[in-house]
């Protein structure tokens, strides 16, 4: 099962193992640009089996980042780097998209855009979004959307969760609109997704979204709403949401939650996300219908895990010790952090 291929429209993926977008804090500066350290990381997780490489969050402007240290694609001398991480990934037998990124009000920008006036944090205000700055979004989407085809990805994954700008605008709690942009939570979604489509002819374009948007019905709800546009849907977890999965059900809330987008939506290629750390968690994912496991975390702490779990060989697991991981956003922070290590399983 973990092994079968599938496909994504003109693309066929070698088995239903994904890596997720995950970014890598302090590797780059303040620029922007692919640094050797990300060629080399991207080089190992390809190299470890897995189908497909999400590559992480990438802005689309200087001022939409998440953090200061994040890769971006918001001007053309970046497109060379990632044809670089794009070529390994190929060279090593997977598929390649890249995630493209505002991050709204979750990021740095202390005015940021955001589809209502809102607080984010202490720093952070949220700074109605105008319709012409809408459409200037949408615009920046696309030029990213092109920079990353011109690099040679297979295609673009947007990023609709985890309350950042499209999340946000989806979702009730945060998206207080009168105009159609709050009577259709959706719309602005649609709109990027139709508009990068009809810019990156013959490039595959899907989204990673909320299942709990904040609600379930409204994560099935946005899907429904997006399904003729997305070559395919990575589900995961809304921004302000009530996610949960109904007791006894053996993977996390996000898989349950892409587990009901599935059922409504048969021929789409729907990914699940969330603890998947052994293969015992990739079968039971994959038993719930779903056609693509994203394993993150593992695939950190051991780049060849899908591999490993496919051959019924030795692999590395994830402890879940936040403040001990090495990948954790504010390791420069606290230099004396160290991972105390990684347990192996045998089946």
């Amino acid at each position: 099962m973990i092994s079968n291929a599938i496909e994504i429209r003109n693309i066929t993926l070698k088995n239903r193992i994904a890596i997720p977008p995950m970014v890598c804090f302090h590797w780059t500066d303040d620029n922007g640009y692919v640094t050797e350290k990300n060629i080399r990381h991207y080089t190992d997780l390809a190299r470890g089996g897995a189908g497909l490489i999400i590559v992480e969050a990438t802005a689309i402007t200087k001022r939409s980042r998440l953090h200061n240290t994040e890769l971006g694609l918001w001007e053309d001398g970046q497109i060379e780097g990632f044809r670089k991480i794009a070529d390994v990934i190929h060279e090593n037998g997977a598929k390649a998209f890249i995630q493209l990124l505002h991050a709204g009000g979750n990021g740095i920008d202390t005015q940021a855009d955001a589809p209502s006036s809102l607080k984010y944090r202490d720093s952070i205000n949220g700074v109605e979004m105008s319709k012409a700055r809408i459409d200037e979004t949408r615009e920046d989407f696309i030029q990213a959307a092109l920079r990353a085809q011109r690099a040679g990805f297979d295609g673009v994954e947007l990023h609709g969760c985890h309350g950042y700008l499209i999340s946000c605008f989806f979702n009730k709690r945060t998206n207080k609109r009168t105009d159609e942009y709050g009577q259709d939570k959706a719309l602005f979604a649609k709109e990027v997704l139709y508009a990068v489509k009809k810019a990156c002819d013959d490039f595959i374009v899907g989204i990673r979204l909320g299942a709990f948007e904040p609600l379930l019905e409204d994560g099935m709800n946005h899907a429904r709403s997006i399904a003729a546009l997305a070559d395919f849907l990575d589900v995961s977890y809304g921004g302000d949401c009530d996610a949960y999965a109904p007791g006894g059900f053996p993977c996390s809330p996000a898989v349950y939650g892409a587990m009901c987008i599935k059922k409504e939506l048969p021929d789409m290629p729907v990914f699940g996300v969330h603890n998947i750390n052994s293969r015992e968690d990739a079968i039971n994912a994959l038993n719930t219908g779903i056609d693509i496991i994203d394993v993150g975390k593992a695939s950190l702490v051991d780049p060849g895990f899908a591999g490993h779990i496919m051959n019924d060989e030795p692999y590395g697991q994830c402890l879940h010790c936040k403040n001990y991981c090495r990948w954790n956003p504010n390791e420069m922070a606290n230099p004396d952090l160290k991972c105390p290590g990684r347990v192996k399983f045998q089946k």
